[in-house]
Formats: C-alpha cells, sequence, structure tokens
C-alpha cells in the first residue's frame, strides 16, 4: 500500500496511522474506558496462550519466559491506562474496530520489545503484533468481547455507585421530612395530603430500582464472544482459548464473565449489547422524571410551589437580579435526553448494523454505550453533591398548601357522602374560603368530629 509516515516517538506502527489518515471524521479517539478494557482482553488472551503452551510452542515465531511476561507486562500497561495517547483512531472508522484491535496490537507489541531490551523501532519484531499480541484471536471477538468488558466495569465501578449514593441520600431526606405535611398532585392538580417524606421515599424508591436496572443491564453482556475467531468458528484457536480467557477476566475485574455459549451469535449480533442500553434507557427515563419533579418542587420561590428550596448555584439571569434557577435539574434533564438518543442508535445498530457473521457499527455502539454510562454516573453525582444534599424543606409552605386544598373534602366523603362533599368543595373555591372555614360556617359537623376528620396527617396513612 506504499509509505506512510509514522510519528518518531509513537508507540503504534503503519496500520494505526493508516486509519488515522483514514478517517478524520469526528476527532472522537475511542473511550479510555474501552482502551483499557482492550488491554485487559489481551492480557488474558496471553495468559491462555502462556498456559496453553502456545506462544512459547514450537510454532512460528516462539518467544521465551522473558519475552511473554513483557507482552504481560505491556498489555497490563494499556490496561492501566499509561497508553491512552496512543491510540488516536477515529470512533468512525472500519465497522469491526479492526484499526483499533491492530492499534493495540501494535502498541503492546512495541512496549513489550522495549520493556525485553530490544529495540522498538528495529524492523525485525521479536515480539509481533499478529502471531504475539493476537494470536489466537480476531478482530471479530475480541473487539466486541472488549466492549462487553469495558461496558460491564464501567456500570458496576462508576454507575451503580453513584445510583447507590443517590437512593441513600434521597432516603435520608425521606426520613428527616416523615411528619413534614404536604398537599399530593394528581394530573398537576390538588389532590389529598401526604407527607414530604413519603414523596421523597417514593423517589428512593425510584433510584432502588435503578440500582436494579443497572445490575441486569449487566447480565446480557457477560456472555463474550472471544474464542470464535473470524465468524464463529474458532479457527486458529485453542478449543480452550475462550473458556480461559473469560475466566482471567472474571478473575482480574471480579465480573462473573463466561465463554459465549455459541460463538456464531456471539461475533455476529449485539443483541446483548442493545439489551444492556435498553436497561440504560429505563434508568435515563427515570432520572429524567426525577429531575423534572424536583425542579417543579423547587418553582417559585414566591409564585409557584416552592415546598422545597434547592441550593443556589449560579445567578439565573443576565438580566433579572436575584434570579436563579434549577440548574442541576435541567443539566440533568440533557443528560438523560441524550441517553434516549442514544438508545436509538444502539438499537438501530443491533437490529441492521450487520449481516451474517458479523455487526459492522461496533466502535460507534461502545463509544455511544460509554457515553451513556459514564453521563449517567456523573449526572447523577453531580446530582447529589450540588442539589440533594443542599435541599431545604419548606414546611410552612407545604402545610400551607394542605389547608388551601378543595381535596382536604375527601376525607368527610364516610360522613356526609361524595355528593354533598363535591358541593362544599365547588362552594368552597368559588367563595374563596377553606373547606374547614367553610364547614365551621355550616355547623356541617361538631367541632371535634371536623377536626378529626380534616387532620391532614391522618389523611397520610390507610383508614
Amino acid at each position: 500500500m506504499g509509505e506512510v509516515q509514522v510519528p518518531a516517538n509513537a508507540y503504534y506502527a503503519a496500520q494505526t496511522q493508516r486509519a488515522v489518515e483514514n478517517f478524520p471524521i469526528s476527532g472522537w479517539t475511542l473511550p479510555p474506558a474501552l482502551i483499557h478494557a482492550m488491554g485487559w482482553v489481551k492480557y488474558a488472551c496471553a495468559v491462555a496462550n502462556r498456559d496453553l503452551g502456545k506462544l512459547t510452542g514450537t510454532g512460528k515465531n516462539p518467544i521465551d519466559d522473558a519475552q511473554v511476561q513483557a507482552l504481560l507486562d505491556a498489555a497490563r500497561e494499556v490496561a492501566d491506562g499509561k497508553f491512552d495517547d496512543q491510540f488516536p483512531i477515529d470512533v468512525f472508522q472500519t465497522g469491526s474496530g479492526t484499526s483499533s484491535n491492530m492499534n493495540v496490537n501494535e502498541v503492546i507489541a512495541n512496549r513489550a520489545i522495549e520493556i525485553s531490551g530490544a529495540d522498538r523501532f528495529s524492523a525485525e519484531k521479536p515480539i509481533h503484533p499478529n502471531d504475539h499480541v493476537n494470536m489466537g484471536q480476531s478482530t471479530n471477538d475480541t473487539f466486541p468481547t472488549a466492549i462487553h468488558v469495558a461496558v460491564a466495569n464501567e456500570i458496576k465501578t462508576r454507575l451503580i455507585p453513584a445510583l447507590e449514593r443517590m437512593q441513600t441520600e434521597l432516603a435520608t431526606k425521606a426520613q428527616q421530612w416523615d411528619q413534614v405535611i404536604k398537599i399530593g398532585r394528581t394530573h398537576l392538580m390538588d389532590a389529598t395530603p401526604m407527607r414530604l417524606g413519603q414523596e421523597f421515599g417514593g423517589f428512593a424508591r425510584q433510584i432502588q430500582l435503578c440500582v436494579d436496572r443497572s445490575q441486569k443491564a449487566i447480565k446480557p453482556i457477560l456472555e463474550l464472544p472471544v474464542g470464535g475467531t473470524a465468524v464463529g468458528s474458532g479457527i486458529n484457536t485453542h478449543p480452550e482459548f475462550g473458556n480461559r480467557v473469560a475466566d482471567e477476566l472474571a478473575k482480574q475485574l471480579g465480573i462473573p464473565f463466561v465463554e459465549a455459549e455459541n460463538h456464531f451469535e456471539a461475533n455476529a449480533q449485539r443483541d446483548g449489547l442493545v439489551e444492556c442500553h435498553g436497561q440504560l434507557k429505563t434508568i435515563a427515563s427515570t432520572l429524567f422524571n426525577f429531575a423534572n419533579n424536583i425542579r417543579w418542587l423547587g418553582s417559585g420561590p414566591r409564585c409557584a410551589f416552592y415546598e422545597i428550596a434547592l441550593p443556589s448555584r449560579q445567578p439565573g439571569s443576565s438580566i433579572m437580579p436575584g434570579k436563579v434557577n434549577p440548574v442541576m435539574c435541567e443539566s440533568m434533564m440533557q443528560v438523560t435526553a441524550r441517553v434516549m438518543g442514544n438508545d436509538q442508535a444502539i438499537t438501530i445498530s443491533g437490529a441492521s448494523g450487520g449481516q451474517f457473521q458479523l455487526n459492522i457499527m461496533m466502535p460507534m455502539m461502545a463509544h455511544t454505550a460509554l457515553e451513556s454510562v459514564m453521563l449517567l454516573a456523573n449526572s447523577v453525582n453531580a446530582f447529589v453533591d450540588f442539589c440533594i444534599d443542599g435541599m431545604q424543606a419548606n414546611v410552612q409552605q407545604c402545610e400551607s398548601f394542605v389547608e388551601q386544598s378543595l381535596s382536604m373534602v375527601t376525607s368527610l366523603n364516610p360522613y356526609i357522602g361524595y355528593e354533598r362533599a363535591s358541593q362544599l368543595a365547588k362552594e368552597a373555591f368559588k367563595s374563596g374560603k377553606t373547606i374547614r372555614e367553610l364547614c365551621t360556617e355550616q355547623d356541617v359537623l361538631p367541632k371535634e368530629q371536623l377536626d378529626e376528620a380534616l387532620d391532614p396527617m391522618s389523611m397520610t396513612e390507610p383508614g
């Protein structure tokens, strides 16, 4: 294909540089989490090949034990993020990820040569990117394996802890505000009383379900395609290779990865990733709803609900002095809208992104899924730090709305019936009086009985 100019000190080589030149598309390189996962996959593959006697065996270009260790060390350095700047290829590249697979093969090979004391700039490669780093592998099975590893690990280490933290904070607020009476709302209209703690307990349960969905999101990507090589047949690899690689990755990352049950399915389809991201979309939907509820509850401060006071984070207007906006809610709503849009890209890519034995949308799917996890985790942590932690209940406002609500009349149904209660509600609205005031004027019930019936705290429990 002719000569190609590679930066003098690069650890990558010609195949990577050709891809850099071929795909000047977005300026988005692979997410670091995916690069690290590729390092882990190459490490696990080298462990399996070492233990199977393949690297030091009688095949073409065997290497010695010191070189094997150098290869393992180099792969671990990639996994640890020490060479992130050596992965310059655009996300929108060859759809299998071949360019990036060769990128990691080249970096690991050259770094391993360097570790072993040889000259990595020599044309002779004593540790070869294809023969040794890529031994028993194809891009078609190792790249989707790296995607599964990266997404599962990011969900486990970033998203789940963030959601658990949010759930804990909301549960604490629910307990603190358990005796704060407020008015419920359905259809954005006044409903019967409830406690602010009950409302926040509902929010906490929403987020607990998000934690559960995050855990469920990992399950469909636990099967790893590695061992299927080019089309799923496992050509040029040892029969035990896939299982050994999955076991090593499970041991290193603490995630129960397993070899794919059927390599033809695992190589060809990305249905597991589609299912995984479907859970992320549901989490995004929940968080959008939650953030929007907080935005409404904090609206005001004079002319809206203002049942909770949100922390003031920054000036809200360039023209209206003193205005403060619910910026953390707005940020989260934008994040979740993006994740819901990402789900459409993942779904289309999974459904029609490839034919027969290969999906050719994988780099974009990987970037999109990892972006969703990153955005959700970061947004949740920021929301806890800059919104939930500083929220305060506006007890006076909550209680005043309860007394003004026409739905207080609901508790009179057992005493005077629905029709009479409905008449009182209409009359109270027309006159501007509260239900209590109107009932007192008309002597609807004896005072003691009326006070018992209109006790808002008793309305917040069954009975």
